[in-house]
């Protein structure tokens, strides 16, 4: 089949783009051709443009690749070794920040050059940057003196998106989301409401039918022609196989003009929930055991002296611990101190082995992230934590290990408590969440850069946040994925990516679509403006 050129906008790290490249059609050609990435942080575009190179040689990665990763030390010259993929990859990955009279220029160049070439054969890609959308990001605007929403620049660079969209008028389009997009609001009226009205008229005169993966209508008979509702949008990940709780929005629209003689889909949604449910444990328990860093002072001998003093810290303020539940605690901490003790037990703070998987992994997931070629693991590294902080670690994952629950602040005690005014106060109940080995995972995202109390690793043992590496097989990036920069920016990466198994799914929901089968009539299809366009008295800034 013919293929389509992908423009990705806002692509960071480039899970979209993975996803999609990974997509086969039934002849066993891959459909979708990567062939441009915009990306404005230098880290990201670094793993960005890395990958893109990689592409190139259609999953057969060259054996430099690996050897690179086994030993370490500086990267091969790429442009020496393969100058022809180098040069691709430098064509098609673009550093690049939207919204710049320059960037603008630049883009109007290529995107009307994929015009001349590929007619609509295009499909435009991306989500653009969430803080402004997103509960915490939200929070955080509301503490600083004097902000207005609408003078944020980040709450209209979606415009760009819808920019780019006039102008190449692809056959189809695909945009992500936070969830928090749908309630956010500016001069009172719904961001969500005016994106959706923006990309349904963005094509000439034809505009673009918006489709739902998801929908959540049990009644629904169809998903072209139909009132869309914006909750209708939301994708979870974890109904999908992905080892986290993620819920995206997701709008995919299709150029009207390739619809005029599609019939109705026959199934109600494009992406089935899958047949499994992935864990923690599915992706996390065949990792390398590592032990906790130090802030300050790191070494195996002075990691070991602050664990025994964690161990009495947690072991004084367990009088906490209900009665029916203390002695298991307590049997528990003494194995976890016995441990501690013992210099066979001392595991590294890196480890580049290759990881295995939980014994009850579902085969897609663990398909999709191993790589047989592959003997060291990149990004496994742990990060340094503050001695008071792995008394609290330690308590919490022997909480969670022995009930099931990641302990609230209402379940600490007083002797464990962090000194925050507002720690009781119910607002930060689960600063420190541990993620349980028996469920998915909860949203990984890019906070995970500025601390780990959040990702708690389950394994008491360990007592440590999770590695770059172990939020990206949450993440479902393949273990071969290399990021780029300092771990601050690594994290950074993998919690504001696209999964690229969900972003496979996706790619493989929007083939079907653009393959459906067609007749000679068809009955018009309802234009959705009346049902996504704000009210009347709703002003937003143009």
């Amino acid at each position: 089949m013919s293929k389509f050129a992908v423009v990705d906008l806002f692509a960071g790290p480039g899970g979209l783009a993975e996803g999609f490249s990974a997509v086969t059609a039934p002849d066993g050609s891959h459909p979708f051709d990567i062939v441009l990435s915009i990306e404005k942080e230098p880290a990201a575009y670094s793993t960005l443009l890395l990958r893109g190179f990689l592409r190139q040689f259609d999953q057969a990665f060259p054996q430099e690749y690996y050897d690179f990763l086994k030993r370490g030390g500086p990267e091969p010259d790429w442009n020496s070794l393969y100058p022809e993929q180098w040069m691709a990859a430098r064509r098609h990955s673009l550093m690049l920040e939207l919204g710049l009279p320059a960037t603008e220029t630049i883009l109007n160049q290529h995107v009307d050059q994929l015009k001349r070439t590929h007619g609509m054969n295009t499909i435009l890609i991306g989500g653009p940057p969430c803080q402004a959308y997103s509960l915490v990001g939200r929070a955080r605007n509301r503490g600083i003196k004097d902000y207005k929403a609408e003078d944020d620049p980040k709450h209209f660079l979606y415009k760009q998106y819808i920019r780019i969209l006039k102008r190449l008028q692809p056959a189809a389009f695909v945009m992500e989301n936070v969830k928090g997009v749908l309630s956010s609001s500016v001069n009172k009226g719904k961001i969500f409401e005016r994106i959706l009205a923006d990309l349904t008229e963005a094509g000439d005169n034809e505009g673009y039918e918006l489709v739902a993966l998801t929908p959540r209508a049990s009644h629904q008979s169809e998903l072209l022609g139909r009132s869309v509702r914006p909750s209708d949008f939301v994708v979870r990940g974890e109904d999908l196989g992905l080892p986290q709780a993620r819920h995206r929005v997701i709008v995919i629209g299709l150029h009207r003009s390739l619809l005029k003689n599609i019939g109705q889909i026959g199934s109600k949604q494009l992406l089935v929930s899958a047949a499994y449910k992935t864990t923690v444990a599915d992706v996390l328990r065949g990792m390398p055991r590592l032990r906790s860093g130090l802030s300050r002072n790191d070494s195996v001998a002075n990691w070991a002296d602050e664990m025994r003093r964690a161990v009495r810290t947690v072991r004084k303020a367990a009088t906490w611990i209900p009665r029916d539940g203390r002695i298991a605690f307590a049997n528990r901490l003494a194995e976890c101190e016995q441990l501690f003790t013992q210099e066979s037990f001392m595991a590294p703070r890196a480890a580049r082995t290759p990881a295995g998987f939980g014994p009850h992994c579902p085969a897609p997931v663990r398909d999709w992230l191993q790589d047989e070629r592959l003997k060291a693991l990149p990004n496994n590294e742990t990060r340094g934590h503050m001695p008071s902080d792995l008394a609290r670690y330690l308590y919490a994952a022997i909480y969670a290990e022995l009930t099931g629950i990641s302990p609230k602040s209402e379940d600490f005690p007083d002797a464990l408590a962090p000194e925050h005014f507002n720690w009781r106060s119910g607002k930060f109940a689960d600063r420190f969440r541990v993620q349980l080995y028996d469920q998915p995972s909860t949203t990984v995202t890019s906070h995970i850069s500025k601390d780990g109390h959040y990702f708690i690793h389950p394994d008491p043992t360990q007592c440590r946040s999770l590695t770059v590496r172990e939020a990206a097989r949450l993440q479902t990036f393949p273990d071969n994925y290399l990021f780029k920069g300092n771990r601050t920016e690594q994290f950074v990466q993998v919690g504001n990516a696209v999964p690229p198994l969900l972003a496979r799914q996706i790619g493989d929901a929007l083939l079907a679509l653009l393959q459906l089968p067609r007749r000679p009539e068809a009955l018009p299809l309802k234009r959705l403006r009346s049902t996504i366009m704000p009210s009347p008295q709703t002003t937003l800034p143009s």
